[in-house]
């Protein structure tokens, strides 16, 4: 594996923290692009605000640490950037403050990017895409399961604005011809939230239906970011970055049945297999999961 020098929007939030510390993990210098440090070992840190176009040009040309003076060559090159920063969810802000911060954001992160020559970007889309998290009132899914060919259409500002994310990425990448690639993040769960959330959630299986009872390790989305730094020459793409098995013990084809009644199933499935598919991520990139929550729920609290 080759060593990467990492520029990182939005490490110091709650995916975002255990993703760089997965990348330092590995090798990589990181340098945090955020409103607020990450206090964490190894980790250089740049206050900036991703919605000022000049920020991120100056972030994308600046020496992560004091280090960097020493050899008297200049700044070096990012060889990537991954892009976290956003407003996480509706309901924080106003909705077009949301769709702005996340929409404009992106946009300049990735012009900057690619008109300072950096050659890979990974950036923070969602699951919300699908249209059924932040749906007014309960919304079905056009078929299972939720895979990267599907017709995405949000009713909500957070999830259209990861929509336009991802036309923007495309956009650019086409002009570029560089390496963008876009994970559709489902709900992320830190290592504590098992015991904390996942017996409630097994005896109230309902309260996922709007997350289609998907869920990724904080851990694993590590994994998955650093696997997209290690894969070149895929363009512009598309990744649901899930684990493997529903957050739910019903097993798939009765949750299917069960909560989405009458939906179109494209396809056999295994047993516990997420409707929220990472099979193209396992498939293209290689992502093994680490982290299923069986390692971490007792049975006796099921």
């Amino acid at each position: 594996m080759t060593s990467k020098r990492i520029l990182f929007t939005g490490g110091s939030g709650k995916a975002g923290k255990h993703v760089v510390a997965y990348l330092l993990a590995q090798g990589h210098r990181v340098l945090n692009v955020d409103l607020v440090p990450l206090d964490y070992p190894g980790v250089d840190n740049l206050m900036a605000d991703i919605t000022d176009s000049g920020q991120m040009f100056n972030a994308m040309t600046a020496y992560a640490g004091f280090d960097e003076l020493e050899p008297g060559n200049g700044v070096p090159v990012f060889d990537a950037v991954v892009h976290f920063a956003a407003v996480p969810r509706i309901l924080i802000h106003p909705d077009n403050e949301t769709f702005r911060v996340n929409t404009i954001g992106t946009y300049n992160v990735i012009e900057a990017a690619v008109k300072l020559g950096i050659k890979k970007v990974v950036i923070a889309s969602s699951e919300t895409t699908y249209g059924i998290c932040f749906s007014d009132g309960q919304t079905d899914p056009h078929s299972l399961p939720l895979e990267e060919d599907y017709d995405v259409d949000p009713m909500d500002s957070y999830g259209l604005s990861k929509v336009v994310n991802e036309k923007t990425a495309r956009s650019f990448q086409r002009r570029s011809g560089i390496d963008i690639y876009a994970l559709r993040i489902g709900n992320v769960i830190e290592p504590h939230e098992y015991a904390e959330l996942f017996p409630n959630y097994f005896e109230h299986p309902e309260v996922r239906r709007r997350n289609a009872f998907c869920y990724i390790d904080a851990r694993d989305l590590g994994q998955i970011v650093d696997l997209c730094l290690q894969k070149d020459g895929l363009g512009f793409q598309i990744f649901n970055a899930g684990n493997d098995h529903n957050g739910a013990i019903i097993p798939t084809q009765e949750l299917a049945e069960r909560f989405f009644p009458g939906v179109p199933m494209n396809r056999e499935m295994g047993e516990h297999e997420a409707l929220f598919s990472n099979r193209k991520i396992r498939e293209v990139l290689g992502f093994k999961e680490q982290h299923n929550w069986r390692q971490y729920v007792k049975a006796s609290l099921l």
